[in-house]
């Protein structure tokens, strides 16, 4: 039930935040460690097989990892300096937005449409390892000197809230022959959502006075992040598209170039900046999940036009009985 309305889930979380901010911003301080609990059940469903699968043949996590650290970070960082000139904490923002690592809930999207799970997980386990190098490097190359970076608290906080959870979850699974993950997982799985909904919240509440006087700016930021947002689940179709992918890999593409762990992007910057630094992260919540639906609908919508054209190419997939007909497309 979680999985179905995750779409409308973090924009409510972010409502109850604004309107519940007095009693939610003294609750700061459990939004790392319910993040890090994120964390740790998240990966139970990693280990070191698939990501060593995928590591011998890395082409299609390098082409996600450049989308995901190179153009992305970019694109934000362009149309931030266009759209907000002379505003280095928004510009930050949008950095940030496309800084950090892909989201874990990319699995949940990615195993609904088919997509490659192994794929999905080692670049969710390498992409988070790295994040506390990724992370404030794309800060302080593209920002340098405009903002202040606690570069080292970053990359402490990166360590023991993503890092070492991560680590920890795959080596459960790992050490537990993928019995805890079978065990645990599917109790622990709504957790997971529950914690998003109380860390949204909170960081949502740490915002709230620009939330609850919303103005010009507000709305173009709004504006420009959907767009931004939507540029990479668009980007990771077209790339697909255009290295003729198989449909389980371009699914994995598609969905990790656009989702982004945003909880912990708007950990770090309720905790390392000004609140308006948040703002972009923020409100790139309210897009995510549905801006993943409508990248569902156009997956399925393309899947069924293939298969149709397929059908009506091969006479034999047509006549077939729809029970041999996938058999028949193999």
């Amino acid at each position: 039930m979680l999985e179905r309305i995750m779409p409308l889930l973090t924009p409510t979380a972010i409502v109850v935040g604004v309107l519940n901010e007095a009693s939610l911003l003294p609750l700061t301080w459990l939004v790392p460690w319910t993040f890090a609990a994120m964390t740790l059940i998240g990966s139970l469903k990693s280990n070191f097989r698939d990501l060593l699968a995928v590591l011998v043949k890395p082409q299609k996590l390098l082409v996600l990892l450049i989308i995901l650290h190179i153009v992305m970070p970019l694109i934000g960082w362009l149309a931030a300096m266009l759209f907000f000139p002379g505003d280095p904490y928004t510009v930050t923002g949008y950095v940030l937005l496309f800084a950090i690592p892909t989201g874990v809930v990319s699995v949940v999207w990615v195993s609904m449409h088919g997509g490659n799970i192994a794929l999905t997980l080692a670049l969710i386990l390498i992409d988070t390892l790295l994040s506390p190098l990724i992370v404030p490097g794309t800060l302080y190359v593209l920002m340098g000197a405009s903002v202040q970076i606690e570069i080292g608290e970053m990359m402490r906080g990166l360590l023991w809230m993503v890092v070492l959870p991560s680590v920890a979850g795959m080596l459960l699974n790992q050490v537990s022959k993928g019995k805890i993950s079978a065990a645990c997982g599917p109790p622990l799985a709504p957790l997971v959502k529950v914690g998003l909904f109380i860390v949204v919240s909170i960081n949502g509440a740490s915002i709230a006075r620009y939330l609850k006087h919303p103005d010009g700016k507000l709305a173009l930021i709004i504006a420009v992040t959907f767009v931004t947002v939507a540029l990479g689940y668009v980007i990771g179709a077209v790339v697909s598209r255009r290295l003729h992918y198989d449909h389980a890999s371009a699914v994995a593409v598609q969905f990790n170039s656009g989702m982004r762990n945003l909880s912990a992007g708007a950990v770090l910057a309720v905790q390392y900046f000004p609140p308006s630094v948040g703002l972009p992260v923020i409100s790139g919540m309210l897009f995510q999940q549905i801006l993943a639906a409508c990248s569902g609908m156009f997956i399925r919508s393309r899947a069924r036009r293939l298969q149709e054209s397929s059908q009506s190419a091969d006479p034999l997939v047509a006549s077939a009985p729809a029970g041999q007909q996938g058999h028949a497309l193999e």
